[in-house]
């Protein structure tokens, strides 16, 4: 199964029955990381189990203690009736305290199988390809994640310990009902019973469409709100305030809607629900009343029956929401279910190596690639790139510039072709080791909410403040957290947005730095900065790249006039190479796009000086 974002956006529900999610939860409950439980979920069992015994026991010991009052013969002490309500009240006492006792225990296994299913499939989306990333809907797959957890908890308070326990006290009763006061009375109960839970199922399966529109729109809200929120910039910038607030209206207007419909059908079920209770109630007390009557029963066991019979609806009480709970829980426990069955575009091979990667010498040969609904993104590119080199990618937007990066990080693989550093097949190595050995500073740095320390770090996590504030030295950021009255471990907001776009640019290059790669990917580094910002970016890159292999994708010439070899991509291929000046020469688009840069002020004189290296292509020019 790709991982295509399909399943986690949308809330159309999963074909899913009872049997499987129960099955899923089982599999939870027996699954190693649960191993630590077991005695408990067994004690949990037991506990349950007893519960429902005293709670039969119950109504019988009652009834004996109201015969013994109505007999009050001398064969019978005063002590009897006593001791018989005595019982009864022991017994009720523990049919409540139970499971009290069982869920206190239970409390550590629920929270912790929820934790494990919540961060199996957390890490499990952090794991999956770029593709699923770049098209979720992080509003949707977030309320997923948060509801499937809570599904395992509803599961088992309610299927485990409510609906399962309650059907066991069903049986307990007719059994006891049948051979201690006659068979009427498990006939009376299995029917009434059966009765109950149909008129409840038929009319609750229609508050489940209602409550499938409560969702739908309950996500879309959620997520528009997060859209919203999180690019409230771009929604100010468009005086788009007012619509992100009516479109979230919207969403909130049909999930009213159907609130309120469910609101109606609720008093329906509930009607329903006490015509057929008391129904069986009172056909369990003219049968008894009849028997009694004629000599066969006692006025004690009259209100034994009548009792148990109650006992047995207290539970069903909450029937009708239990039953549309758990049906939506199971559909929410398949979601993430679905969700962790994705599999990555790009996986790691079985026998996948970690990569070793000495020099950072960079192959392309014949790399194809097509990004989805397009003919082609990059076809027949091949290029070497010596170790340490320092070499500028540019040409006109949707050339295939930013895919040829995504390919060296391996967020995709090539349809066709090989792409090799230091003579490793990247299909053949682990994504992270390889990861790990590249350094990258892309056109917009996004920072965690969180201090400027945790974000340096967050390329190199064991590092010291030492090391953290040498890389912000020579990333020309040092001066600058100096003067914050807080340092390193000021905050920085959501996204970094306390901060201005040299001063974000300047924590992506110090933690490129920090991390030390063999080879520094820079992807548009400076392409949204102003000139001013841009000579000091460019400084700290060229600190940055000392000693590494170093791959820049351009929109702004003057960030790659200096290095060793320019490659010019147009349509996918590599229409020129060469150096600045060879290709300025040349008089080729690269030629063209820098007198047009150069008319609209976009380019200056400012290089990033390398030795120079050798770049040996194995494309047409």
């Amino acid at each position: 199964m790709s991982d295509t974002p399909a399943d986690p956006n949308t809330d159309t529900p999963p074909s899913v029955g009872l049997a499987s999610a129960f099955g899923r939860l089982i599999a939870l409950l027996a699954s190693p990381d649960m191993r630590k439980w077991r005695p408990r979920m067994v004690l949990a069992l037991v506990l349950t189990i007893a519960a429902k015994g005293f709670a039969v026991a119950a109504p019988v010991f009652f009834g004996e203690g109201v015969n013994a009052i109505t007999e009050r013969t001398a064969d019978v002490a005063v002590w009897s009736f006593i001791a018989a309500f005595l019982i009864y009240a022991g017994a009720r006492f523990m049919s409540v305290g139970a499971p009290q006792l069982r869920d206190a225990m239970f409390a550590p296994v629920s929270q912790d199988v929820q934790r494990l299913i919540a961060v199996r499939a957390f890490g499990h989306v952090q794991r999956l390809s770029l593709n699923f990333h770049q098209t979720k809907r992080t509003g949707a797959l977030n309320r997923i994640i948060d509801r499937g957890a809570r599904a395992v908890d509803f599961l088992l308070r309610f299927l485990v310990f409510n609906i399962g326990p309650t059907v066991f006290e069903l049986l307990l009763a007719a059994g006891v009902m049948g051979v201690a006061y006659g068979w009427e009375f498990p006939v009376i109960a299995v029917v009434t019973v059966a009765a109950y839970a149909l008129a409840t199922f038929s009319v609750t399966e229609w508050r489940v469409k209602l409550r499938r529109v409560m969702n739908e729109a309950d996500n879309e809200a959620n997520a528009r709100a997060v859209d919203a929120l999180i690019n409230f910039e771009t929604v100010k910038a468009f005086a788009a305030e007012a619509r992100e607030t009516d479109r979230y209206d919207g969403a909130l207007r049909r999930y009213a809607d159907a609130a309120a419909r469910s609101q109606s059908s609720l008093a329906l079920l509930n009607g329903l629900q006490a015509l057929v209770m008391n129904a069986g109630l009172l056909a369990m007390a003219l049968v008894a009343g009849l028997k009694a009557w004629n000599g066969t029963l006692q006025a004690g066991d009259v209100a034994a029956v009548t009792l148990i019979l109650m006992n047995i609806y207290q539970p069903l009480n909450i029937l009708g929401w239990a039953y549309r709970e758990i049906k939506q829980a199971t559909v929410d426990l398949e979601r993430v279910f679905q969700t962790l069955a994705l599999k990555p575009d790009v996986a790691d091979a079985a026998d996948a190596m970690d990569a070793a990667i000495p020099h950072g010498a960079i192959r392309f040969e014949d790399v194809r690639f097509a990004h989805e609904g397009r003919e082609r993104s990059v076809d027949g590119v091949s290029f070497d790139i010596p170790a340490g080199s320092f070499v500028g990618v540019c040409g006109p937007s949707g050339a295939g510039k930013s895919t040829l990066l995504k390919l060296l990080f391996r967020f995709y693989d090539p349809s066709g072709g090989r792409i090799e550093i230091d003579g490793q097949d990247l299909r053949h190595v682990r994504q992270d080791s390889l990861r790990a050995n590249l350094g990258l500073v892309p056109q917009d740095v996004v920072l965690f909410n969180d201090t400027l320390r945790a974000n340096i770090l967050y390329s190199a996590p064991h590092a010291d403040d030492a090391a953290v504030m040498e890389a912000a030295d020579r990333a020309r950021l040092g001066d600058f957290i100096r003067k914050l009255p807080n340092g390193l471990d000021t905050q920085v907001g959501e996204r970094g947005l306390k901060l201005s776009g040299g001063e974000k640019q300047r924590v992506g290059v110090a933690r490129a730095i920090l991390k030390d790669p063999k080879i520094l990917v820079l992807d548009e580094a400076t392409s949204a900065l102003d000139s001013e910002t841009e000579r000091e970016v460019q400084a700290a890159l060229k600190e940055a790249a000392k000693g590494r292999t170093t791959v820049a994708v351009a929109h702004r010439l003057s960030t790659i006039a200096g290095a060793d070899t320019i490659l010019v991509l147009e349509d996918g291929h590599i229409a020129e190479t060469g150096t600045h000046d060879e290709l300025i020469a040349r008089g080729g688009l690269y030629a063209t796009m820098w007198k047009r840069q150069a008319e609209a002020g976009e380019v200056s004189a400012s290089r990033m000086p390398q030795d120079r290296r050798p770049l040996n292509t194995r494309a047409e020019s």
